[in-house]
């Protein structure tokens, strides 16, 4: 009885690994842009879409936490693609902003399948954000230690006398004689004058 349980369940093994493989890869997957780039200009999308039951597919955006869930077409494509271009996105057409991307393959029974990538950041207008550097701790270093050393003052020396220096009587002299000197002119200038009008 054990061993044909052990049989029976190899068997179920056996059988369910292909079918769980098909499933791991029925799904559509965007391989770029990946979640949280920052994205500028025309940007090409990247994946798969080929799924079993293909029947067409849709690439569309929408603006990240949009409560009225709409999406905005990109492209649409009757072929599948594996590990292809998927379409282009112009994101000069829109606002800077954050976005989600959608990849929604419908199968010929009518049902979906979809893969969506969340975050991405179009920065056409506005400075891509760099992460912040992690601050560096600098480990103390030891401050050398300094001997202070006493400067000599050199000595005043005795300046020589001033030879441009005046007395009082040399100044009063030279007054004296400036206002006779002009007295003199005045005096010449006067019977100058005199002498033009006779």
């Amino acid at each position: 009885m054990r061993k044909k349980l052990l049989t029976l369940g190899l068997i179920l093994l056996c059988v369910g690994l292909p079918s769980l493989a098909a499933a791991q890869n029925a799904a559509p997957v965007i391989a770029a842009p990946a979640e949280g780039d920052a994205l500028q200009g025309s940007v090409s999308v990247t994946g798969t879409s080929q799924v079993e039951g293909f029947a067409s597919s849709e690439l569309a955006f929408a603006y990240h936490d949009d409560p009225t869930g709409s999406w905005f077409l990109i492209a649409v494509s009757s072929q599948p693609v594996t590990d292809g271009s998927l379409g282009t996105w112009d994101t000069t057409s829109i606002s800077d902003g954050t976005y989600d991307l959608r990849l929604r393959v419908v199968l010929a029974d009518g049902n979906s399948l979809q893969a969506i990538v969340r975050n991405l950041r179009v920065r056409n207008y506005t400075p891509v954000e760099t992460p912040t550097p992690t601050a560096v701790i600098p480990e103390a270093t030891p401050l050398p230690t300094v001997t202070p050393t006493p400067t000599p003052f050199p000595t005043p020396t005795v300046m020589p006398t001033n030879p441009a220096v005046l007395s009082t009587g040399a100044v009063a002299t030279s007054l004296g004689l400036g206002g006779l000197v002009a007295l003199v002119l005045f005096a010449i200038l006067g019977i100058y004058l005199r002498a033009r009008r006779k």
